[in-house]
């Protein structure tokens, strides 16, 4: 019996993430019939890949399955945080902490209705990366030390690690409290989603970065191209 639950469980597992790939396929081909546009390639397609080899471990390393229960249920917990995440940014970084005008679109939007395809993908590789192989292969190793019994401070640790990721990527240039806030907000919702993908699996982080994207550089890139620019 228990054997048929994990069989189940990767199933399902393999279906959500063939389907996420899926996604990013149609998102690199949609990219490819547009100009002047931020590509998804398809070498980085294919390096999505390397999350799949990690499917089976999830059980294993403690994770729970990713159409659980708790994800079902409350799914619209992360994206809300996500959600607020994205407005601060908005608030903070497009309009209080911004001098310039808007006279084009700033690097970080993308024409629409491709934003939604490029940002669907982008978060999807982002968790691959960030949070997925590296959370993974930790937690799992913390299974296999002492029992388990120290497998909460391997995924604190990674959690931290991870979380500063991002964080130590950005090179936010700008104004005085542009560097600080971004340091700040994009280290608290990364460790944020490292608890959602403790929590509630590889989904629930998934999600809350798609909330993120969906107000700062999807819903703030419509305002931008459309009411800004005047749709340029």
């Amino acid at each position: 019996m228990p054997s048929l639950t994990v069989s189940r469980t990767l199933r399902q597992n393999l279906l959500v993430y063939a389907a996420l790939l899926l996604f990013c396929g149609i998102t690199a081909l949609y990219g490819t019939q547009l100009t002047a546009v931020r590509l998804l390639t398809w070498g980085e397609v294919a390096l999505l890949l390397l999350g799949l080899p990690l499917l089976p471990l999830q059980e294993r390393a403690g994770l729970p399955a990713w159409l659980n229960r708790s994800f079902r249920t409350g799914c619209w917990q992360p994206l809300l945080i996500g959600v607020i995440f994205g407005s601060l940014d908005v608030a903070i970084i497009g309009f209080l902490l911004r001098s310039e005008p808007y006279d084009r679109q700033p690097p970080f939007l993308q024409p629409f209705p491709y934003s939604i395809f490029l940002y669907g993908s982008g978060a999807f590789f982002v968790e691959v990366f960030y949070r997925l192989i590296p959370l993974t292969l930790l937690m799992w190793a913390g299974s296999l030390v002492a029992g388990g019994r120290y497998a909460h401070w391997f995924f604190w640790i990674g959690a931290a690690l991870t979380a500063l990721r991002e964080p130590l990527e950005q090179s936010a240039t700008g104004p005085a409290g542009l560097l600080p806030y971004a340091l700040l907000s994009s280290f608290a919702m990364n460790l944020t989603q490292a608890w959602y993908f403790r929590r509630a699996g590889f989904l629930a982080s998934y999600t809350l970065r798609l909330g993120h994207y969906l107000c700062w550089h999807i819903l703030f890139g419509v305002w931008v191209e459309y009411v800004l620019l005047g749709g340029r």
